[in-house]
Parts: C-alpha cells; structure tokens; sequence
C-alpha cells in the first residue's frame, strides 16, 4: 500500500527542509530568498558544516498551508544552482 505525503500530513503544519549545498556564502541568501517567495516569514536557518567544510546542511522551517505549496518549494529550492540536495 503507498501512502503519499498529503494523505501523512494535516495543514497547516510545521515543515522542515533540509538544504545541501556548496559551502559559498550565498547558499543560506538563495534558500531563505525562495522560501520567502512561496511561505514569507522571518526565519533563522540552521547551518551546519560538513566534516571537509565543502559543503553546508541548511535547515529551514516553514508552516505549510498545503501540499502544493510543500512540492513548490522542493522544485524551486532543487533549482538553486549551487544546491546539491534537498531532503
């Protein structure tokens, strides 16, 4: 039985995306730009380092309204060139 993600989720509700990037300043910039572009609010991302420093784990936490808006921002933030991953 597959069970998709609207049917695992009640809206609104806390969201958390977890960026990986290049370890370039800008990362955090675009991340929280496009965040604020489909769920405006004030949000402080958790940075985190890899072991070698290459790359950076950017968590960033959103109240969804709904599920469009949850898929927009993976497809959006999968777009940022320097984004490597988006879990």
């Amino acid at each position: 039985m597959k069970t998709n993600l609207k049917e695992l989720l009640e809206f609104p509700t806390s969201f958390t995306y977890k960026v990986m990037g290049l370890a370039q300043p800008e990362l955090v910039d675009q991340v929280v730009e496009v965040v604020q572009r489909h769920a405006p609010g004030d949000y402080s991302p958790d940075v985190k380092p890899s072991s070698k420093g290459n790359y950076h784990s950017v968590s960033i936490t959103i109240t969804a309204t709904h599920i469009e808006q949850v898929e927009t921002l993976y497809d959006e933030l999968c777009k940022i060139e320097i984004v490597r991953m988006v879990l």
